[in-house]
Formats: C-alpha cells, sequence, structure tokens
C-alpha cells in the first residue's frame, strides 16, 4: 500500500489524527482545533482547504448568536482514508522487521 499524499504532510496528519479521534457525528469548532495543534489560522485553513478539496474534511460555518463560527469533522471518505494511510503505515514499518 502507498501512503497517502494528501494526508501524508506533517499538518495533515496531524489535524486529520486530531479530527480522527471524535466520534462519528461530532466535530470540533475551528479555534479549538487551531489552539490543540498550536498553528496560525492561515496555516490552518491552508491545509484544511487541501483536506476539504479532497473531501476528507466536511467544513459547517454557523453563526451562535452574532459571531461566526466554523466546525470542522472528518467526512465518512476521510475516516476511510486515515484508516487506510494507518494500515499502510503499519505495513510499511512492519516490513522493516
Amino acid at each position: 500500500m502507498e501512503l497517502d499524499p494528501v494526508i501524508h504532510a506533517a499538518a495533515r496528519l496531524r489535524i486529520t489524527a486530531t479530527l480522527a479521534t471524535l466520534p462519528t457525528g461530532d466535530r470540533m469548532s475551528f479555534p479549538r482545533l487551531q489552539e490543540l495543534l498550536d498553528m496560525t489560522a492561515g496555516n490552518l485553513s491552508t491545509h484544511l482547504r487541501k483536506l476539504e478539496e479532497a473531501e476528507y474534511v466536511e467544513v459547517t460555518k454557523t453563526h451562535q448568536g452574532r459571531m461566526p463560527v466554523t466546525y470542522l469533522a472528518l467526512s465518512k471518505r476521510g475516516r476511510r482514508a486515515f484508516e487506510d494511510y494507518t494500515d499502510a503505515l503499519r505495513d510499511l514499518l512492519g516490513a522493516s522487521e
């Protein structure tokens, strides 16, 4: 198996790994993800755009009162891609024994 190049970039791997910890159907706010990963808003946005283009991340923009809020979640396709990525990584690491 080949490692998915969309996920393989370090920042995108950290994003998908963090979102994968959420139960299916749950989501995380952009500021919370930014805080957990200690990334700038611009850097996080750039990597999220790549994941969204691959249909790995679902982005929901809404409002709480007058404040805009962005929520993020792994899509079904993204969760599957992350599982495939981790399986491929395990295979790769196991092959070196």
